[in-house]
């Protein structure tokens, strides 16, 4: 069990990328959460077997259709146990 912190920069607020995120977690089977920054970034967690969580990460770098990823920034952090889902949390303003 991994779980990453994971930022995204680029063209990725008002495309869809929260939704793609949501969508790509789920068919991934992993939990965490994911929101928008006040800078236009997207930041989330992710949490997961490492398999998965690789292609989480892979999905994330590409994006939506209309999306621009310029740049994806990734931390380890320590797993949280009992967390179920994977979700959008509030912007951060």
């Amino acid at each position: 069990m991994v779980r990453l912190y994971i930022r995204v920069s680029g063209r990725v607020q008002g495309v869809g990328f929260r939704w793609f995120t949501c969508a790509t977690a789920a068919r991934l089977d992993l939990t965490g959460w994911v929101r928008n920054r006040e800078d236009g970034d997207v930041e989330m967690e992710v949490q997961g077997d490492e398999g998965p969580v690789e292609e989480f990460v892979r999905a994330v770098s590409r994006g939506p259709r209309y999306a621009l990823v310029d740049s994806v920034e990734r931390h380890a952090l320590t797993p949280e146990e009992g967390e179920r889902s994977f979700h959008e949390r509030g912007s951060l303003w």
